[in-house]
């Protein structure tokens, strides 16, 4: 429990969020399998899964494959429509049994809890990541935060055994002044960490725009009050549910850039499949504009729009390659494109992490890589700009190349190699930049399927060592504990 006094927004803030309207949204979500079993949902959506579908995911429920309490099923009415013209995206929001046909896994993928100094705050990296809702307008089969939306217990260093608490305002708030003052007297840099002051944060959950305007300005107004340079907003409600971003969050949106004109905003979105958000016709084609770039659905279309004609917003997608949804250069191809035609960058896309349950989505590291590489051909410099990260509990790790030709004189390549490069590594980031080198194995779909076969690793990837307490997360250093590479 919290020992922090009950936040209160600033006299700057108050009339910020004066200004603030907070209307109610019709997303006319379907929540679970029952609708299904019991033939509750609307006649149009009763085939969404066939009736032998339903009995075999019936014949799970209450067991250890129980595939809605690993990850509960949910789906709008958009996402329902759009859906009806792609498999692709009904793999996307369907329950499978072929789920939970494996459940290996980590429920805490990359330690994240090693790195929560205050409840639903992780302090990893250069910024600071917030829980500030345990759910979304609909739910990804494949959800990399499928232990907070399952509302599981995390196991945490100490031993115990907790759900993941949300971000509270006033925890995180007295986090960033003590934080960024201790920094300050001791010349820019933490005396434990090396962290410089903490200048950035992601807004994530579950999806803060299932938050009313309100809550969301709240957030905005108070990580501003205390000197957060910029703030990211962690969506896929732009494929779920579009209409959210209407006039009145636009409206919230520039109110507060003209309250706080110094803190930029990015808006991280989530598109998984052109098909969320191109318009197909009745063969199934994309349907061209009269210049021959690809339409948009009208809603997908005035949401990205209206973001980006505030000129100081950005907006960036990130993607990760799963099995059956995206692994397909072609896909991937016409999203990026179609995506930086309107103004959004393409910032990442993933391999599948460790979660519960992983086997089942993940590709191969070397296919993933693959389908990137092969998706990027054919597009401008400015249209491939996305990397190709996987991450490793000490950080986000770049896909760097993917050989065919051994190198001469050296054992383990006689297959070629994959180079993996450390992007974003905890703390000061002493780790930034360097390297490891495998010998190929097409089968790896984590790093322990490179285990046996490690070349070179200055980037210390094959010799990981947990960090000993949260306290001590930040400090990067390769303190004592369990050894661990593999979930």
């Amino acid at each position: 429990m919290s020992n922090a006094e009950k936040y209160l927004p600033s006299a700057r803030a108050q009339a910020f969020l004066d200004t603030v309207e907070s209307p109610k949204y019709e997303r006319h979500n379907v929540n679970g399998l029952k609708p299904f079993l019991d033939g509750r949902v609307p006649d149009d959506m009763r085939g969404f899964y066939s009736p032998e579908e339903l009995a075999a995911l019936s014949a799970l429920k209450g067991t250890e494959r129980d595939v809605e309490a690993r990850m509960p099923v949910k789906m709008t009415r958009h996402y329902f429509d759009m859906a009806q013209q792609s498999p692709r995206l009904r793999r996307l929001v369907k329950a499978s049994p072929d789920e939970t046909r494996s459940l290996a896994g980590s429920e805490d993928p990359g330690f994240q809890m090693d790195y929560s100094p205050v409840e639903g705050l992780l302090h990893k990296y250069e910024l600071g990541l917030l829980y500030v809702t345990s759910t979304c307008s609909a739910h990804c089969r494949f959800c990399y935060r499928e232990e907070l939306i399952s509302r599981k217990g995390v196991e945490r260093q100490d031993g115990t055994v907790a759900k993941k608490g949300l971000a509270k305002i006033e925890d995180v708030t007295g986090y960033i002044r003590e934080h960024n003052r201790i920094v300050e007297e001791n010349g820019g840099r933490h005396p434990e960490s090396g962290r410089e002051r903490l200048r950035e944060m992601l807004l994530s959950g579950g999806d803060p725009m299932v938050l009313p305007n309100k809550k969301l300005a709240e957030w905005l107004s108070a990580l501003a009050d205390v000197g957060i340079e910029a703030i990211r907003i962690g969506t896929k409600e732009m494929a779920f549910f579009p209409d959210r971003f209407d006039d009145t969050f636009i409206a919230m949106l520039e109110e507060f850039h003209a309250t706080y004109p110094d803190v930029g905003l990015r808006i991280m979105v989530h598109f998984n499949h052109p098909d969320e958000f191109l318009v197909r016709d009745a063969d199934g084609n994309y349907v061209e504009n009269p210049n021959g770039s690809l339409k948009w659905n009208d809603s997908a279309k005035r949401a990205v729009e209206g973001l980006t004609a505030l000129g100081w917003v950005s907006v960036e997608n990130q993607s990760p390659i799963i099995k059956g949804i995206n692994d397909d250069p072609d896909a991937l191809r016409i999203m990026q494109r179609a995506l930086k035609r309107v103004g959004a960058e393409n910032h990442y896309f993933f391999c599948g992490r460790d979660i519960v349950a992983h086997e089942a989505f993940n590709v191969p590291i070397e296919t993933a890589w693959h389908v990137l590489n092969e998706s990027q051909k054919g597009l401008s410099g400015v249209e491939t700009r996305a990397r190709l990260s996987i991450t490793h509990y000490k950080g986000k790790t770049e896909v760097v190349a993917v050989t065919n030709e051994p190198i001469p004189g050296v054992p383990g390549t006689e297959n070629g190699v994959v180079i993996f490069k450390i992007l974003r590594n905890a703390a000061s980031a002493p780790d930034r930049g360097k390297v490891c080198i495998v010998g190929r194995n097409p089968d790896a779909i984590w790093f322990d399927g490179y285990a046996d076969r490690v070349i070179y690793d200055e980037a210390g990837l094959f010799d990981y060592a947990r960090v000993e307490a949260a306290s001590a997360a930040a400090v990067g250093s390769g303190a004592a504990g369990d050894s661990k590479v593999t979930s």
